[in-house]
C-alpha cells in the first residue's frame, strides 16, 4: 500500500483495536488469552508460545512506537503492572491445576475401575455341611444417588439354580461409598457335590425406597476353589453384571434344602425315614414366609397306604421337624422302591402350595442315589444327608 506525500498514515481496524488509547505509552489491550493461556498439549507451561503477528501492513511510526512501548514496559517492575502480575499468577495456577487434573478428553472411562472393591472371606464347614460367607467391607463404590453416595447392601446366590430360596443378604448401610458390614451369612445343607459344581455370586446393590434397587457390581467364586474347613480371604474388584446362562433348566429351580435320615431296622424289618429339618425354603406367603410341612411316599404304592405327614411349622423358612416314619418292608424289596419327599405350604381356605421335592432310590443319581445305597449297605445305621429341593414334583423327575 503506497502513501502519498503529506497524507496522514491510515491505521487498519485490527491495529486500532490492538492499541490502548489511554494517555501514556502505547499498550496492547489485554486479551482473554493473557489470563487463560492455551498451551499446546505436551508442552510445559513455563514456555508460552509466541503470539502471532497482526495481519496486514504496519506503518513505520506504529512499529517504532510499539517498540518503544515494549522497551518501556520491560524496564518497569511488576509492581507497576498489577494487571500483568495477576495475569501471570492466574496463568501459573491454571497450568499447575492442569497438571493435577486428568485429561478428560484423553481419559477412557472403564466401569470396571469405578465400581469399587469388596473384601470378604469364605469357609466350607464340611462336618456341618455349611458355607460361611463373611462380608467385611467395600471401598470406592460407584455413587448411585443424587447426593453422590449410595445405600449399599450385599446379596448372595448359588449358581446354577439361583432363586429367592437361596438368596441371602446383609443389612443396608446408608449414605456411604465405603461400607463396613462385618456380617456373616451361612448356607446350610451344602454338600461335597455342591462344592464341585456350584458358584457363589456376590452382588452389591443400592437400596432405593421409592423405586427399584440398583445394581452396582458383582463377583463370582467357584466353590471348588475352597478347601474344607479352611478360611479363604478375598479382595475382589466388582464387575458388571454377567449374563445368566439361559440354557439352564428352569424346571429344576432350587426351592430349599432338606435333611433326611435313612435306616433299615433289621429287627423290625422296616425302613425308618427321618425328617430332620429344612433350610432356605422358598417363601410362598405374602408375609415373606411359609407354613411348611413334609409328606413322604414309598412308591410304587398299590394300597395307597405309604403316605406320612409331619406337623405344620408356622411362619418359617428354616423349620425343624425331627419326626420319624416307619415303612414295613422286606430288605430285598428296597431295590424296587423309590422314596418321594415333598414339602408344602399350608394355607387355610385354599389348596396348599407345593414348595419343592426330592426322590431317593435306585433310579436317582448323585447324592440321592449315594444316600440310598449307603442305607442298603449299612443296616441298622442311621445315615443323614442334605438334599436339594426342586420345583418339580418328584414323580416327574427323570434322574
Amino acid at each position: 500500500m503506497t502513501q502519498r506525500k503529506g497524507e496522514k498514515p491510515t491505521i487498519s481496524i485490527q491495529e486500532h483495536m490492538a492499541i490502548d488509547v489511554c494517555p501514556g505509552p502505547i499498550q496492547p489491550i489485554k486479551q482473554i488469552s493473557d489470563y487463560f493461556p492455551r498451551y499446546p498439549r505436551g508442552l510445559p507451561p513455563s514456555a508460552p508460545p509466541p503470539k502471532a503477528g497482526h495481519a496486514g501492513p504496519q506503518s513505520p511510526a506504529l512499529s517504532s512506537s510499539s517498540a518503544a512501548a515494549s522497551a518501556t514496559e520491560s524496564d518497569r517492575p511488576n509492581e507497576d503492572k498489577p494487571d500483568r502480575a495477576c495475569a501471570g499468577a492466574a496463568a501459573s495456577s491454571q497450568a499447575s491445576r492442569r497438571d493435577e487434573e486428568p485429561d478428560v478428553e484423553g481419559y477412557d472411562s472403564d466401569d470396571s475401575t469405578t465400581l469399587g472393591t469388596l473384601e470378604f472371606s469364605l469357609q466350607y464347614d464340611q462336618e456341618n455341611n455349611a458355607l460361611h460367607c463373611t462380608i467385611n467391607k467395600a471401598k470406592g463404590l460407584k455413587p448411585m444417588d443424587h447426593n453422590g453416595l449410595s445405600d449399599p447392601y450385599v446379596k448372595l446366590h448359588l449358581l446354577p439354580g439361583a432363586s429367592k430360596a437361596n438368596k441371602l443378604r446383609t443389612k443396608t448401610l446408608h449414605n456411604t461409598l465405603n461400607p463396613v458390614w462385618s456380617e456373616t451369612l451361612t448356607y446350610y445343607g451344602i454338600t461335597d457335590e455342591d462344592m464341585v459344581r456350584k458358584t457363589l455370586r456376590i452382588s452389591v446393590c443400592d437400596e432405593d425406597k421409592f423405586r427399584h434397587n440398583e445394581f452396582i457390581g458383582e463377583t463370582r467364586i467357584p466353590l471348588k476353589k475352597l478347601k474344607p474347613n479352611q478360611i479363604k480371604n478375598f479382595n475382589n474388584c466388582l464387575e458388571k453384571q454377567l449374563p445368566v446362562n439361559k440354557t439352564e433348566d428352569k424346571s429344576l429351580e432350587e426351592r430349599g434344602r432338606i435333611m433326611i435320615s435313612l435306616k433299615y431296622n433289621t429287627q423290625k424289618s422296616c425302613l425308618v425315614v427321618g425328617i430332620i429339618r429344612c433350610a432356605h425354603l422358598a417363601a410362598m406367603d405374602a408375609n415373606g414366609f411359609s407354613d411348611p410341612y413334609v409328606k413322604t411316599y414309598l412308591k410304587p404304592d398299590e394300597n395307597k397306604k405309604s403316605k406320612h405327614k409331619t406337623a405344620v411349622k408356622k411362619k418359617t423358612l428354616n423349620p425343624e421337624f425331627n419326626e420319624e416314619f416307619c415303612y414295613d418292608i422286606k430288605y430285598a424289596d428296597l431295590t424296587k422302591k423309590t422314596l418321594e419327599v415333598t414339602v408344602w405350604d399350608y394355607d387355610i381356605g385354599k389348596s396348599n402350595d407345593f414348595i419343592g421335592g426330592v426322590s431317593l432310590g435306585i433310579n436317582a443319581n448323585g447324592e440321592r442315589l449315594k444316600h440310598w445305597f449307603d442305607c442298603l449297605k449299612n443296616k441298622d445305621k442311621n445315615i443323614e444327608r442334605w438334599h436339594t429341593l426342586t420345583n418339580e414334583l418328584p414323580g416327574s423327575l427323570n434322574d
